[in-house]
């Protein structure tokens, strides 16, 4: 397939840029006449071959160098050098999950893939209680022991990440002290959410010409004193990863409603994957990802997978929503 006129955005500079590189070499294999750029963690911009991204090996587990100089001192002179462009973004966490380089696309009238996000109000999804976490130690301290009080067990994690990178499971006054000396080290803004027993189980949802579909829901089951971490999620240490998710068909149309509500609610368009927990009184949401990974080892590609939905298919829709979205823009 020709990805002329596409460029892949991967980096970034959170600590989710090796999970990018990951989807970005994905994505590379489908769109194959693609280019890539690489966002360095200064802000510059490389410009990377295919064939250096698909001979870069163990990309979960190491950094990503590029071979070539920075082409552009920034991201948005790179965009305003190729603004007539189709950007695959395959960032993860930080400016990518945050809206940062979505808004500079917008701004400039600019094609790229994934959703626009606007933060609205969710009606009618049941969410698991949660509360944003200062960044002053003594009140953090104080906010985590008060969920703690409430809950027994919260779930500590950062407000604009993904890929299972800082997070807590807390359940004592020592775990909290651990996760707190975490989350001031690392400068970001983070949350404390109640622990939900039940099947943990995510759902994608992809927009098209139909509208709104939601895809075959994937499980998640832990090895007795696993967490659902990093390791676990991409190095497959302590989890196991079930598509389609082995519960009842009503389970899953259930988890499917919420994922699709949620979708709307947060009037995302392209596509998206949501967290829920199954709990005994109907599923919890727990997190909508804007930008799921596209790795060979993620979720959403096993959904699409399993509902007969090749990659190709997948990323031809998402471009053509993209360009869709920059001409209504332009004629507005």
């Amino acid at each position: 397939m020709s990805g002329s006129g596409v460029i892949i955005l991967f980096g970034g500079t959170s600590n989710e840029r090796r999970v990018s590189v990951a989807s970005a070499q994905h994505i590379a294999a489908v769109l194959d006449e693609a280019a890539a750029w690489f966002l360095a963690p200064t802000g510059a911009v490389h410009p990377v071959t295919l064939d250096e991204l698909a001979g870069f090996e163990r990309a979960f587990e190491r950094d990503f160098k590029p071979a070539a100089a920075a082409a552009f001192p920034s991201v948005v002179a790179a965009f305003e050098s190729q603004p007539s462009q189709v950007y695959v973004l395959a960032l993860h966490g930080g400016e990518g999950e945050d809206g940062t380089i979505q808004r500079m696309l917008e701004a400039r009238r600019i094609a790229f893939t994934g959703p626009a996000k606007q933060v609205v109000s969710s009606a009618g999804v049941r969410i698991a209680r949660s509360v944003h976490l200062s960044k002053d130690p003594k009140v953090m301290r104080r906010e985590m022991a008060e969920m703690l009080a409430i809950y027994r067990r919260v779930v500590v994690k950062p407000v604009a990440g993904g890929s299972s990178v800082g997070l807590y499971h807390v359940g004592s006054a020592q775990d909290a002290d651990g996760a707190a000396r975490g989350i001031e080290e690392s400068g970001e803004a983070y949350l404390a959410e109640e622990f939900v027993s039940g099947t943990e189980l995510t759902i994608g949802v992809v927009d098209g010409p139909s509208g709104s579909r939601a895809l075959p829901p994937s499980e998640v089951r832990l090895e007795q004193g696993r967490a659902f971490d990093y390791e676990g999620k991409y190095l497959g240490k302590g989890t196991k990863e079930i598509t389609p998710a082995e519960v009842a068909p009503a389970v899953a149309r259930a988890a499917q409603d919420l994922a699709l509500a949620a979708h709307r609610a947060l009037e995302c368009e392209g596509y998206s994957r949501t967290d829920v927990i199954s709990s005994p009184n109907g599923p919890v949401f727990l997190e909508l990802n804007t930008l799921p990974g596209l790795t060979r080892a993620s979720f959403l590609p096993q959904q699409l997978a399993v509902e007969g939905t090749s990659m190709l298919s997948f990323l031809e829709g998402q471009l053509a929503i993209a360009r869709n979205r920059r001409d209504r823009a332009q004629r507005a």
